[in-house]
């Protein structure tokens, strides 16, 4: 990526955490920036592609971090979510931004067909597999969504996580019970 390419990337992830995603536009972006507006478009043609690249760069792991590999598949479907979630909240509308992508991005897309990958290895089935993550995955999302548009400090963040971690284990529960030619259970 280039280096002007990056520090407009940058100034528009900083511009989400100021006025959040309704506030982020491309004219207040080359306001911050000191140039016309229309010059935000040599980088990217278009919002929606500045949108992409703010998902896809917050979603790809700094180059020094550790892969995430082996381990119990539930584990590592845990520590996914665990971490998709933290990475929304570290965001002002977070969540809201990662459910406007189009093109996630090639680090995020690998990272998602090695999770199913994982959960196929470990013996659930293939269509089990993807349910599964687009489910948790859906799940972290649309908690995260909630979590975020309602006052925050109004419930502790230790309650916050617990029930989130709560719903987490629901799913997991019934992508083991699955597993084992059991039905889910009823609620």
């Amino acid at each position: 990526m280039g280096q002007r390419r990056a520090q407009v990337l940058q100034a528009a992830i900083e511009l989400l955490d100021e006025v959040g995603l309704d506030g982020l536009t491309m004219r207040l972006l080359a306001g911050r920036l000191g140039v016309r507006a229309g010059a935000l478009y040599r980088h990217y043609p278009s919002k929606q592609a500045l949108l992409d690249a703010m998902v896809a760069h917050l979603v790809t792991p700094p180059v020094d971090a550790a892969p995430q590999l082996g381990g119990p598949w539930d584990e590592r479907l845990r520590g996914v979510a665990i971490g998709a979630r933290e990475l929304m909240l570290a965001h002002r509308d977070g969540a809201r931004l990662m459910s406007t992508f189009r093109d996630p991005g090639s680090a995020a897309t690998a990272s998602y067909h090695g999770l199913i990958a994982t959960l196929t290895a470990a013996g659930v089935p293939a269509n089990t597999a993807a349910v599964a993550v687009d489910t948790v995955m859906a799940y972290v999302n649309g908690y995260t969504t909630e979590e975020q548009a309602r006052a925050t400090g109004a419930r502790p963040r230790e309650l916050r996580d617990r029930a989130f971690r709560d719903g987490l284990e629901l799913i997991i529960t019934g992508v083991e019970a699955v597993c084992r030619g059991a039905a889910p259970p009823v609620l």
